[in-house]
This record gives C-alpha cells, structure tokens and sequence, in this order.
C-alpha cells in the first residue's frame, strides 16, 4: 500500500529551498566549505528557547537562537532571512503568536543543495570535488547528519506551542462566527450515541473509498462476540467516469448480490455507509457531495445527497430491503468500533495514508450543529485536522524538507499537517534528507543510484522495515539499501540512515501526540480510551511507544488515557453505527408498547 501512497511525490527539488543569502568560509586544510543560511524555520533539539512573542491574547510564542555547529572546525556565518508577508497567509490577529520567524541555521555542504532528483543540466564542475565531505572521519559525518536532523526535533516549548495552536484552531472550527476560516473545521457527524454492548442482529457495511467496494455482512452477538462476512467488489473504470446512476446502480446490483450470496435477501436490514470522498454532512443520514476525488469523476452527484442517490439505486431494483441508517468516515468508525468493546473509548485517530482525528464534544460547544438534539449532551465532531497549518500556524517547526514535498505535492500549501505526519509523505521526507547527505558525501561516499533520486521511490514502510533492526544491527536496513541500489554502504552508513528515519518518525509521533493530548485536554474527563487505526501507526513498530510516552507528559494531571488498535473501523464501525442509530429508533416503539 505505501508504494501506492508514495506516487503522488513525483516531483521534488530542494534546491530552492535555500535561496537565501548565504556565506561560505572554508578552514585552512580546505576540508569543509559551509554555508548556513535561516530558511523556513526549524526546530533544532540543540535551541533553548529565549524571548517569546507576545500575542494579541498575551501568550508568547518562543523564538530560538541560532547555532553555528560546525562539524570539521570551520567557521560559518549566519544570514537570517525575514518572510514576506506572502510566504504565510495565517490570520494574524486570530492565530499567528510570532511575528519573528523562528527561524534556525539550516546548512548547505559543500556548496550542494538538496536535490531530490538527477538533473539533465549540471552546472560547471568546480575544481574541488562534487562530495566534499567524503572522506571526513566517521565522527564528522556522524556529527553532520545529527545536525542536519536537529530541525527535524521538536523541544518541549514547540510542542507546546503546537498544542495552544491546535486547540486555537478547534475553537475556531466550532465556532459558527469563524468556522468557515477555520483550517481544522470540525464538521459535526450527527452521532450521538456510542455503543453500549447492547446492540445485536445483523448489519450490513458498505465501504466505498476507492477503486474498489467493500460490503460487510456483521451478526453482533452476546458477550461482543461478533460474525462478520465481507467481499470486495471492483468499480470498472468506465463506471468511474461514467454518470451517477451508473455508479449506484452498479453498487446495489453488487449489494444484491451478496446478499443473496449470504442467504439473506429475504431479510430487511440497516445499513452503515462510509463514504470517504470530501462531504457536507447535513443529517445522520444526509450529506453532499463537495468534489470528487481519487480518480471518480461520475455526473450528476456532486452537490447531491449520496444517500439519496443509494437509496435510489436499490429502490430502482426492488429486489432486496435495505435500510440506510448512517453515513460516517473512516474515523468516525474507528471510534464507534472501539467504543463497542471498550465505552471509554471517545476519540477516533487515523494514522495511515493521511491522518485525521474525531472526538465526544459537548453539544453546546458545537455551534454548527442544527439538528435536533433530543436532549442528548453530546455529539461527535469529525475535526478534519490534516489541514491544521495551511493558514501559516505550523510555519514554525516547518523544515526546507517539508516545504519541498508540499512544493510537489499534488495539492500545494493544502493539508500541512498531514504532510508532517502520514504515511503519504513519511518515506519522502527521508528520501530528501538521505540525498541532501549523499551529495555532500556525508554518505555513501558520495555516490547515489537512480533509485533513490527518483521522487516517491523511498516508501514509507522502508522507514518501519529500518527501525524494526536490534540495535547494532542492520540486516532490513541493508536490504532496503540494495532495493535502492545502495550495495556498498557501511555500518556507519546503516547507522545514520536509521537515526534519520527516527528523527522524521518520532516528529510525527510528537505532532500526532500533541493534537491527541490537546483533546483529552479539552474533554477534561477522568479516563480517555483512543481507538487508533491507520497503517503508519499498526506497523511501526515504535510509534504506539512514542505516543505513549509523549502524551503522558501533556496531558492534566490526574487524567489517565490507553491507546487502542481499531478493528475494521470503515467496516464494523459503519455497521456500528447503523445497530446504534436502530437500537436509538427502537426506544420510542417499546414505550408505546
């Protein structure tokens, strides 16, 4: 799956990344021409925070100092670069607490830049090599990549920062006067109850996310014993271009089916539908079309009431009875799918191809819900949280790394936070910073392959195959090494690959803690369940550790939280969340009874 996650990075070059004025001083045996220059601002684990800027409410955000750090004893001089107002749109009267960058000296070796791919116009060759720094001693490379890596390092005064910005941010989704600039928008998904253990019969699920549908078949049972069928279903590429009629009538042709597969086309059941393209929810059972996305491009739906158009298509048919009861995302139904074993369970993260959290809100807090509430004091709100910092609120703790991979991105300047952490982005940002070290002849002596310069080839589960290596040992790292036609690497190499693998990992972990912990704060209840799901986070094998460890130190204290591994949220979750609304539309039948 990460090979595919990695395709839409097809494009990069850091070598506009450090545009900025800069100045080179060479020690006397000519071993190491540095030039430093402030681009965006980083996190170096080095900096201690000094003065902090004050803001419109009268917090501070830190500013860090600069540090030279070189590594073969030769002097560098530092060149701050001031944004223009341009480079960040953030509101400033609303988010921004720093008005001064905070902005850390990120360096160029030898006179390279980064590149992220082979250029077919090199430019002269200079009289010293093209790897200055190749046969540096082991220590210097070491001490090199280490600092490359600093802004790659969060210190607790920025993720502190991150989390007062965070929270800013829900607020201002919440809120009906500022959610429509809100970036984290914090849409209500309607749901208002959470599983009790009681619910029981069967469920069906239809999971439509991509090129491929899934439909379940779950029978909830006593004691959470559960049964659950399912099958994939394709989606012809003419039908994804083709009109919105087609697209549902060939989803239900596919629900009767199965239901006849499964002998149960006879029964009348309800049906939770995940929808995972962009969606204005309006209802429960009700929401529109934004755009498509992932290849679909079917007429006549956008704008529309998907729902709707489902219920249509089965009706058309007349042959099975089907009850829509529910349309949710995938995190909504990571939280519902945990909840039904676990009722502490009141936060849903994904972890995955992109990252996304949803969250138990007090009614009166959510100012766009307009339903009707039914005296029921809670709702789920879908935060939508990857695009935390497209306003400019994570310029901060941004790295020439991440500029460049949203540079090339397939939605520039888009979901800034979910860059920083998803498995979509995680192998590219180490890709950059292998290069940037392999061309300065920090390692590998210098000498790349086609492989690892081309754009979106270091896949992210390279980046879990790494770490999961003994310490001291490098048998996956050797391995993926060779895929990347990386046959000669030392252990020094192997060693410094994984401590940048580890420096982009643990950052997203720390960022991903920092929203989570910024909700168990806002909740403020005694114990949190968070049902997590998500590639990155079930197959990194240290990533729960890192969270864990993190959270712990920003949560209240007295307030004690687990992390929980979801089981089929896009699946038993929708079918969840139909029992739930069934066993909701059930209660004013009995009392009449």
């Amino acid at each position: 799956m990460d090979k595919e996650l990695n395709v839409a990075m097809q494009n990069a070059s850091i070598n506009e990344c450090l545009k900025t004025a800069t100045t080179t001083d060479s020690s006397a045996n000519g071993c190491c021409s540095k030039q430093i220059s402030a681009a965006t601002p980083t996190s170096p684990s080095t900096n201690t925070f000094g003065a902090r800027c004050p803001l419109p409410n009268g917090t501070v955000a830190a500013a860090a100092p600069k540090t030279n750090g070189c590594c073969c004893n030769c002097s560098a001089t530092t060149t701050t670069k001031t944004s223009s107002p341009s480079s960040a749109t953030i509101d400033r009267d609303e988010t921004d607490r720093s008005s001064s960058a905070t902005a850390a000296a990120t360096f160029t070796l030898g006179g390279e830049g980064i590149t992220g791919h082979k250029t077919t116009n090199p430019p002269p060759a200079a009289p010293t090599t093209t790897a200055p720094f190749a046969n540096a001693s082991v220590a210097e490379k070491r001490k090199m990549v280490h600092e490359l890596c600093q802004q790659l390092i969060l210190t607790d005064e920025q993720i502190d920062e991150l989390t007062y910005r965070i929270l800013h941010e829900i607020k201002r989704g919440l809120a009906k006067d500022t959610h429509a600039k809100a970036n984290v928008k914090c849409f209500v998904t309607y749901v208002q109850d959470l599983p009790n253990g009681n619910e029981r019969g069967k469920f069906l699920a239809l999971d439509l996310g991509g090129t491929n549908f899934r439909v379940l078949l779950i029978h909830l049972k006593e004691d959470h014993d559960f049964q659950m069928e399912s099958r994939i279903y394709a989606i012809p590429q003419h039908i994804m271009l083709g009109s919105g009629t087609q697209l549902f009538d060939h989803i239900a042709e596919c629900l009767s089916n199965f239901m006849v597969e499964h002998n149960v086309k006879s029964e009348r059941l309800p049906l939770g539908f995940t929808f995972s393209f962009p969606l204005t929810q309006l209802g429960l059972t009700k929401g529109l079309l934004v755009t498509w996305t992932k290849g679909f491009n079917c007429a006549g739906v956008v704008n529309e009431d998907v729902v709707q158009l489902l219920k249509d298509a089965i009706a058309r048919r007349g042959d099975v009875q089907i009850d829509v009861c529910a349309i949710l995302n995938d995190t909504t139904g990571t939280l519902m799918s945990c909840a039904w074993k676990n009722h502490n369970c009141k936060i849903g993260l994904i972890v995955g191809t992109g990252s996304n959290a949803c969250y138990v809100e007090r009614v009166e807090e959510a100012e766009m819900f307009d339903g009707a509430s039914n005296g029921k004091p809670h709702v789920l709100i879908n935060t939508e949280w990857g695009a935390f910092g497209d306003n400019g609120a994570l310029d901060f703790v941004r790295t020439e790394f991440d500029e460049e991979v949203d540079r090339h991105s397939i939605n520039p300047g888009k979901q800034v936070f979910e860059k920083m952490i998803s498995g979509m982005y995680m192998g590219e940002l180490v890709r950059l910073a292998i290069v940037k070290m392999v061309n300065a002849g920090v390692l590998f002596k210098g000498q790349d392959s086609d492989v690892l310069m081309t754009r979106g080839q270091f896949f992210t589960k390279y980046v879990s195959e790494i770490e999961a290596d003994e310490p001291g040992t490098y048998t996956n790292c050797r391995l993926v090494l060779e895929e990347l036609g990386l046959t000669e690497a030392t252990d020094d190499d192997c060693a410094n690959v994984r401590y940048i693998c580890e420096c982009v990992s643990r950052r997203a972990a720390h960022l991903v803690s920092s929203g989570i912990a910024c909700l168990i704060n806002k909740m403020n209840e005694p114990h949190v369940t968070v049902g997590v799901d998500g590639s990155v986070y079930r197959f990194h094998p240290k990533f729960h550790t890192l969270m864990v460890e993190k959270i712990s130190q920003l949560v209240k204290p007295g307030i004690t939280f687990d992390l929980m591994l979801s089981e089929d949220g896009s699946g038993r979750g929708a079918a969840l969340v139909a029992a739930v609304a069934c066993r909701e539309d059930n209660l004013p039948k009995k009392k009449k009874e």
